[in-house]
């Protein structure tokens, strides 16, 4: 016979010999005695009927709480709503909630200066954008526009916005189109 070392990791697969020596092995502990086993079984019922007692104390209890707590008019809602503030305070004092406040706060800072600092330079692109050849010349040519509009509805002097200049120019539009309500009432088709 060869001789082999035995381990918890044994390579080779499980043979039907060793199948037929698992099933055959008794599961309950037989070497347990008959009186061993009754008394264990006393001991058994013995604990099973202190859990009950347990139970039924406990649910006793529970009723005496729940009656103290509606004498002093305390309400599921009303330990909701304490449950939630103290979890709240709890949360604010912890170190965690502390750093991040911290954090963010200083972010919220940081992003308020870069804001900022980004207002001032578009500010300062726009006047200088306004200061630029091109735009003066832009802008000279819309002046030249308005002037020319104003002209050609026939406002006297300079007075008035562009808007006044535009309704003046709607107003002599809709004076120069014919209307065709004056029709002689023989010429009517029937």
């Amino acid at each position: 016979m060869e001789t082999r070392q035995q381990g918890f990791l044994d390579s080779e697969p499980l043979r039907e010999a060793d199948e037929d020596l698992v099933s055959e092995v008794n599961l309950t502990n037989s070497i347990m005695t008959e009186e061993e086993r009754e008394e264990i079984q006393q001991e058994l019922a013995k604990l099973e009927d202190e859990i009950s007692t347990l139970r039924q104390v406990l649910s006793s209890k529970e009723k005496q709480h729940a009656e103290l707590k509606q004498k002093l008019g305390i309400t599921p809602l009303t330990e909701f709503k304490n449950n939630i503030s103290r979890g709240w305070q709890d949360m604010q004092s912890s170190t965690a909630y502390k750093k991040t406040s911290e954090t963010l706060t200083t972010a919220g800072q940081k992003t308020t200066a870069a804001f900022s600092t980004l207002g001032s330079t578009i500010t300062r692109k726009f006047g200088d954008m306004r200061n630029s050849p091109s735009f003066k010349s832009f802008e000279e040519k819309v002046e030249n526009t308005v002037t020319n509009i104003k002209t050609k509805v026939g406002t006297s002097g300079s007075g008035g916005s562009f808007e006044d200049v535009l309704s003046s120019a709607a107003n002599a539009s809709s004076q120069e189109t014919p209307t065709n309500n004056l029709m002689d009432t023989t010429e009517r088709p029937c």
